[in-house]
């Protein structure tokens, strides 16, 4: 499978934002999707579903209820508006949050955009929007084959993530979060560094 065709399908961009706390980025991802709006949304809120293409999700997927993903990350839901938008906390090893909008992007195609904040602390500076973008993006490949074959996996390999075609992917969506972060205003080196740390991690590869 050429994992070039997914790296070409996201639009990333990294926003900062000065807060009263001092700064604050959120990485954002738009991707669309071959699937009606409705369908999008059961996908990504159905608990069976989100186990087939992402990771068991317990709780209650309703506003102000919670939820936990299994071995990941666990919260709150702030907000929630079938099919349009739902919005939680995600807490794991710090507080952050995500905030998912579907919106239709054609016929039998739906565009979903994911925005997730956290403070800019020591650990961004370290490694930059590719620590969170490229988890992202990871879901989103998996996202857009369920959606297509049913199975999440390429080339139905569930060991892709110790492949060589992984580390591939990894690599160049982590160059390209390093150019988002640049385009954000960030300083070029040290976003190129913090890119190089985060695909080290991702990969096994020396930075």
């Amino acid at each position: 499978m050429d994992m070039s065709n997914h790296v070409d399908a996201v639009d990333r961009r990294v926003d900062i934002e000065d807060t009263a706390d001092g700064q604050e980025y959120a990485v954002v991802l738009t991707r669309d999707l071959g699937a009606p709006v409705e369908d999008l949304w059961r996908a990504c809120t159905d608990r069976e579903r989100l186990a087939r293409w992402f990771m068991p999700v317990t709780g209650e997927l309703v506003q102000d209820g919670t939820y936990q993903v299994q071995d990941n990350a666990g919260g709150r839901v702030l907000a929630c508006d079938p099919p349009r938008s739902f919005r939680v906390t995600w807490e794991f090893g710090g507080y952050s949050e995500l905030e998912a909008r579907f919106s239709t992007a054609g016929e039998e195609r739906a565009r979903l955009q994911i925005a997730h904040a956290a403070p800019v602390d020591d650990f961004f500076a370290t490694y930059g929007p590719g620590a969170t973008g490229i988890g992202w993006e990871q879901a989103l490949v998996g996202l857009a084959l369920y959606l297509e074959t049913g199975d999440p996996y390429p080339d139905g390999d569930t060991a892709w993530e110790e492949s060589g075609s992984y580390r591939d992917f990894a690599a160049l969506v982590g160059q390209r979060w390093g150019e988002a972060h640049v385009a954000a205003g960030g300083d070029p080196g040290a976003a190129e560094a913090a890119a190089a740390r985060t695909v080290a991690f991702y990969t096994g590869r020396d930075a």
